[in-house]
């Protein structure tokens, strides 16, 4: 088990039952230490839809009650909804998620009172678990009361103020269910704000939806139910629901960092947090500054922070993947929108719909309005965790490697290690190498002058990767 860029991660053979015991009495442990719970005080639990998270989640029920805390059962919601409600209640919070990884893996996400954990409260919690991995604990499963309807009607009433009544009126969306907790709420938002919805794809077997590397499989059925119904857009999120996915009326997926930056000149923020994977062209974009971070939401938390306390107003944040996040107080159609300093699929989605229904223009029209760089991104699956280091240290061994690496592509001209090895090419483009921070992935980033150019430089930049791979196991 291992912290990554979105929590702890694991498989679920390795994750259920004493893991599962050892990291929620870590976290209840250093709540206590802290100070930022007191013996007895409440900590929520939600879960998404994989078939391991419901018995996760009762095992942590129990591992916090035995460690002296007042487990509140809220049922299977999104994370947002989830930190929501706990930073109504003063309450600490646990998901238990894996958001779009297989469903043979499964996570959990740890909240504070104030909002996520920290990469300092991660190393905490890690160190009390490993003090405690060789210890006999119980790992009887327990129950709790039943809050997923007061956590549920929170976040409800929280989006019904993002927009004007009828602000969606006039347009015919789908809303791709699949397994993600966010489905039903979904449709219930964009029906409340009068547009037509189509549920689209359901199933109760959980399915991994990765909102940020979008395979060729779902984009398949976005340009189908497009084509077949013809839809405005369509909209879906990950599976726990803090990453947005929206279409365009031909299928195609809009990047999550187009999708950050539009809810940006939504809210008319005056700081952006956002990661070096977010596209370059973003730093010119709007009138607002951008701050660049490492990738992962306690980094751009991190940044947001930063800049409340140099006296900045209006600050908000996105992750390449579009989760949103606020950190100052928004005004929104429906008055205050306080602050949700975690990834929130929902705000964006009706950010970009609600741009849609006032230019009266095809979203693929708009997306193209910003003349960003294009941009694309993928990732190697089951690439061993020990190989992607292997490759990234002998990167950055020398420059001659990553010039002998990267020369059937181009000659380097600049890089950047705020995250895995950010190379600007000598003709503009761009290469981003970068291991998963919490599973066996190798990503890519990429950005050109054209769609084409850009998904030609990610198939070649994955090709060197698998290749040296190969020769290095040879």
């Amino acid at each position: 088990m291992k912290f990554g860029t979105s929590g702890l991660r694991g498989l679920v053979e390795d994750l259920a039952g004493r893991a599962s015991v050892v990291y929620a009495q870590a976290f209840a442990r250093h709540l206590l230490e802290t100070g930022a719970a007191k013996p007895g005080g409440l900590v929520l639990v939600g879960r998404d839809f994989r078939a391991s998270s419901p018995g996760i989640a009762a095992t942590c029920i129990g591992a916090l009650a035995r460690a002296g805390l007042s487990p509140v059962d809220c049922g299977a919601l999104p994370t947002p909804a989830l930190a929501l409600y706990g930073l109504k209640l003063g309450a600490a919070s646990l998901m238990v998620t894996g958001s779009h990884i297989p469903a043979d893996r499964n996570g959990i996400k740890f909240y504070r009172p104030d909002g996520e954990i920290d990469k300092s409260d991660e190393e905490r919690i890690a160190a009390i678990a490993a003090e405690l991995t060789g210890r006999e604990v119980e790992t009887a499963p327990a129950e709790a009361p039943d809050r997923s309807a007061d956590a549920n009607a929170l976040f409800l009433s929280r989006n019904r103020r993002v927009l004007p009544a009828d602000a969606l009126a006039g347009l015919k969306l789908g809303v791709y269910q699949h397994s993600t907790v966010a489905r039903d709420l979904m449709v219930e938002v964009l029906q409340g704000f009068g547009a037509e919805v189509m549920p689209l794809g359901r199933c109760e077997d959980f399915l991994p939806v990765d909102t940020e590397a979008v395979s060729a499989e779902t984009i398949g059925l976005l340009k189908g139910w497009a084509r077949e119904h013809r839809l405005d857009a369509v909209v879906s999120a990950d599976g726990d629901g803090d990453r947005p996915l929206v279409a365009d009326e031909r299928g195609e997926p809009l990047r999550g960092d187009l999708i950050g930056l539009i809810t940006a000149k939504f809210l008319k923020a005056d700081v952006v947090v956002t990661p070096v994977t977010s596209n370059s062209g973003i730093d010119t974009a709007g009138d607002f500054e951008v701050i660049r971070t490492r990738v992962g939401s306690p980094f751009v938390i991190a940044g947001m922070l930063e800049a409340l306390e140099a006296g900045r107003d209006r600050v908000m944040g996105f992750e390449a993947n579009g989760g949103l996040l606020t950190a100052s107080p928004f005004t929104v159609a429906g008055g205050r929108l306080d602050p949700l300093p975690t990834r929130d699929s929902f705000l964006p989605v009706l950010a970009v719909l609600s741009l849609a229904a006032d230019k009266k223009q095809p979203l693929s029209e708009i997306a193209a309005s910003f003349r960003l760089p294009f941009a694309a991104a993928d990732r190697l699956e089951n690439f061993a965790v020990e190989t992607s280091a292997a490759l990234m240290a002998h990167l950055r061994a020398s420059r001659d490697n990553l010039a002998a690496f990267l020369a059937p592509i181009a000659a380097v001209a600049a890089t950047s290690e705020i995250d895995g090895l950010r190379v600007t090419l000598a003709d503009g483009r761009i290469v981003h190498l970068r291991p998963s921070g919490n599973a066996p992935e190798m990503r890519c980033y990429v950005e050109a002058d054209s769609e084409d150019e850009a998904k030609a430089l990610l198939e070649e930049g994955l090709r060197l990767i698998r290749g040296w791979a190969i020769r290095t196991r040879a």
